[in-house]
């Protein structure tokens, strides 16, 4: 019979250490899929677009909100369709959140029907609901019309892929309570604004109308097949004509039908030209010229305004958010330099609010993709050196009183506006100037017994190898003009 050997805590031998076993026990940290860390200089290209991107809104009128991270799930459910409620993160209830499940979809293992039950809240989706709920909740203090904008975080349980995440930024800028098409001619220019000033050149903000699309469908007989008609046209860059023809027949869409659109896979010209094509295919469908005529106010009033790097184009094609559009629609396409899918998308709903009870209410609004602006900014190099800087200067710690004398410098340089830190040990020189080199810090002030008498500061540019020998004044001037 196998003998067994009963330790207790007492009898361990004394080399034993628990605390080692608990280390390679321990498992590798990580992260969840879809979710990344970003390091200082990714943060600080992140912060450069960001602001870019606020500093334009604001100038544009618009006034910051902010949401929570989470809603009630009756706030988010059922407002993206079915596959989005499937992307929603839901959050279980706090404590014992089995006390009050439904016992037979438990047993029946019925997670759609059970998660109602155990779980009340959810991490938003997107940015445009939950201010659609602000809208309403907070009706009585807003002055409409409302111009917002939003900067923050979404959650969708998305399969990760490249270029893809289950956690991102969204930045929306939105007006509400106003049908007037000066707002699409203002977020046409708000576009173009933010892209200039990002210096990306050949931006292409393509253009399109619901009611144009509506009025397509109907002159050739299929409204009743607008959804399979739309999204098929939208990949004639992608499969070609015969490929969209052969779909649109697959899907039930006749060969007479699709004879009447055939202009539409030549779509070529001018704005106006195109326009004026527009006009002559859907003269009879009222909802289609209402939506030329609303094409031709947008188009003509920006291109007599003017743009500055970007390209205003009219895009048939384009069928983004049917469900959710009812006017005017919205896609930024990055220079053709660049493989890249949209950075920027919106356009006009007329009843947002509706979902919460609160109708008629019009609004128009815009979004930039943060994710992809920063790939098309960093595959072009058009990123400023300065965005990633860190401290102009690294003060070398030689001991205690060099440090005192040292930080009083600091303290009188930051004041005027200049990064600059103190190595926080008296560690060996080497190892101060390689932790400079290390972080890009470009100069390296020493402050030594010799310094402290003169009361002077030797100034070392840590990139040509000079060393200057200047008063404080002089210190601060050199640091303020590299």
């Amino acid at each position: 019979m196998q003998k067994i050997r009963i330790w207790s805590f007492s009898t361990f031998p004394k080399s034993q250490n628990l605390k080692s076993n608990t280390h390679t026990m321990a498992s590798k940290p990580s992260i969840p899929k879809g979710t990344r860390d970003f390091s200082p200089a990714e943060v600080a290209k992140r912060h450069y677009i960001i602001q870019i991107i606020k500093s334009n809104f604001e100038k544009f009128g618009f006034q910051p909100i902010e949401t929570p991270s989470f809603e009630n799930s009756e706030t988010l459910m059922g407002k993206y369709g079915e596959e989005g409620d499937r992307l929603i993160f839901k959050i279980l209830n706090s404590g014992d959140y089995l006390a009050k499940a439904n016992a037979t979809h438990l047993e029946n293992k019925d997670s759609t029907k059970l998660t109602a039950s155990i779980s009340e809240k959810a991490l938003r989706y997107d940015l445009t609901v939950p201010f659609a709920r602000y809208v309403v909740q907070h009706q009585n203090d807003i002055e409409f019309p409302f111009k917002r904008y939003q900067i923050q975080p979404v959650w969708r349980a998305d399969r990760p892929q490249k270029g893809r995440f289950r956690e991102f930024f969204q930045c929306d800028a939105d007006v509400v309570g106003s049908t007037s098409l000066w707002q699409e001619v203002e977020l046409v220019q708000l576009y173009d604004t933010v892209f200039s000033a990002l210096g990306l050149e050949g931006v292409t903000i393509k253009i399109n109308n619901r009611k144009v699309l509506s009025g397509i469908a109907e002159v050739i007989g299929a409204s009743d097949k607008l959804i399979d008609f739309t999204v098929t046209l939208d990949k004639l860059d992608k499969i070609g004509e015969d490929g969209v023809k052969k779909e649109m027949m697959e899907k039930g869409i006749s060969a007479e039908a699709i004879l009447k659109v055939q202009p539409l896979f030549n779509f070529t010209g001018t704005i106006s030209e195109k326009i004026s094509q527009l006009s002559v295919l859907l003269a009879e469908s009222q909802e289609g010229m209402k939506g030329v005529a609303e094409l031709r106010f947008i188009c003509d009033n920006v291109t007599k305004l003017g743009l500055g790097n970007s390209i205003l184009d009219l895009d048939v094609t384009l069928a983004r958010g049917l469900n959710y559009y009812t006017g005017a629609i919205f896609e930024v396409a990055p220079p053709k330099s660049v493989a890249m899918g949209s950075i920027g998308g919106g356009g006009r709903y007329d009843d947002l609010t509706g979902i919460f009870g609160l109708k008629n209410m019009s609004g128009v609004g815009i979004s930039f993709g943060l994710d992809r602006i920063y790939l098309v900014i960093e595959e072009l190099n058009l990123f400023p050196q300065t965005v990633t800087a860190t401290s102009k200067a690294l003060f070398i710690n030689y001991g205690e009183a060099e440090a005192f004398y040292g930080l009083q410098a600091i303290q009188k340089l930051r004041a005027a506006g200049i990064k600059v830190e103190l190595y926080p040990d008296n560690a060996k020189v080497a190892k101060q100037f390689q932790h400079a080199d290390k972080r890009g810090i470009p100069f390296a002030v020493i402050v030594g017994d010799q310094e402290m008498v003169s009361n002077t500061y030797s100034l070392k540019n840590l990139i040509t190898g000079d060393q200057l020998s200047l008063d404080f004044e002089s210190l601060k001037q050199n640091l303020l003009k590299s």
